[in-house]
């Protein structure tokens, strides 16, 4: 029999959910920083063998909206408690259960297998190790409890067979051939934004949204578009840098992992456009896709 199904990965800001879910599916699908709102979207990842279909979903961290685009991000992540068939709650060694509480009772009412994730345990020891898995078990009495090191792979494996084992059977819900539910153009805008992340400091990174005006493919090569919108013209000159060296830089490495990530030549050129407090605009939100209907 057939087993298939939705498992969907939830938590704080900056618990390493992303590179879990790119240790699960094997793709680079999520953008993995050591910054915390790093996935603003819900990412599917799709794991196919002959015998089963794992549709994996990353949802954007967990937190108290503070302007119109965090809102939207919470949707995301909540929206995924409604249709999942086994939930992977992330947390780590740091973290607290009475960081959003509201949050964690929701998880707690769910019917469906939750597996509570206490990753990072590589930067803990054995003792405080048990404190954590003592204290998550009063707010979520029914989850299954799982130290792992998504970095360092420790318990991806049996996490994997877990899932596995608890799949319902099902037939495949998408084509055996698909890995993720995003087109290429999303792929280029989240390895830019990477980049944006790594190489700008402070509010820099969180006011940028990225867009692919074009995106032109053939057998050996890709000619792209894209532009990086801030709010301010002040973070224009900031992104841009002095003689453009900046972007400069920041579309050379994006170039190099768009590269490897799509196995051609790639002609990148980048812009940079103002549009004025686009995060808070539900306009705006909605034109680059973040507003759910």
């Amino acid at each position: 029999m057939h087993k298939a199904g939705f498992v969907n990965i939830v938590g704080n800001p900056n618990v390493g959910k992303s590179t879990l879910m790119n240790a699960l599916v094997g793709e680079r699908v999520s953008i993995a920083t050591f910054k915390a709102q790093t996935t603003r979207h819900r990412i599917m990842g799709i794991y196919n063998t002959d015998e089963m279909q794992i549709v994996f979903s990353d949802t954007p961290g967990v937190l108290k909206p503070q302007y119109k685009l965090q809102e939207s991000m919470l949707n995301f992540s909540t929206s995924a408690l409604t249709d999942a068939d086994i939930l992977l709650y992330v947390t780590d060694v740091v973290e607290t259960p009475d960081k959003n509480s509201e949050f964690v009772q929701k998880v707690a009412q769910m019917e469906v297998p939750v597996l509570l994730l206490i990753n990072k345990i590589d930067l803990s020891n054995q003792e405080k190790l048990g404190e954590l898995v003592q204290a998550w078990e009063e707010p979520l009495p029914k989850a299954e409890i799982l130290p792992i090191s998504a970095s360092n792979r420790f318990n991806v494996a049996y996490l994997m067979k877990r899932i596995q084992e608890l799949l319902p059977d099902s037939p495949p819900y998408f084509d055996k051939e698909q890995w993720t539910d995003k087109p290429a153009r999303f792929f280029v805008t989240e390895i830019i934004r990477e980049k944006i992340l790594l190489y700008y400091d402070k509010e820099i990174p969180y006011s940028v949204e990225v867009v692919v005006e074009q995106f032109k493919e053939d057998d050996r090569k890709i000619h792209i578009n894209a532009v990086i919108y801030v709010e301010r013209d002040s973070q224009k000159g900031i992104i841009i840098g002095k003689q453009g060296r900046a972007l400069k830089k920041v579309a050379t490495e994006a170039r190099r992992d768009l590269e490897r990530f799509f196995g051609k030549t790639i002609f990148l050129e980048t812009f940079v456009k103002v549009d004025k407090d686009w995060r808070s605009s539900d306009k705006e939100l909605r034109n680059f896709g973040y507003q759910q209907e």
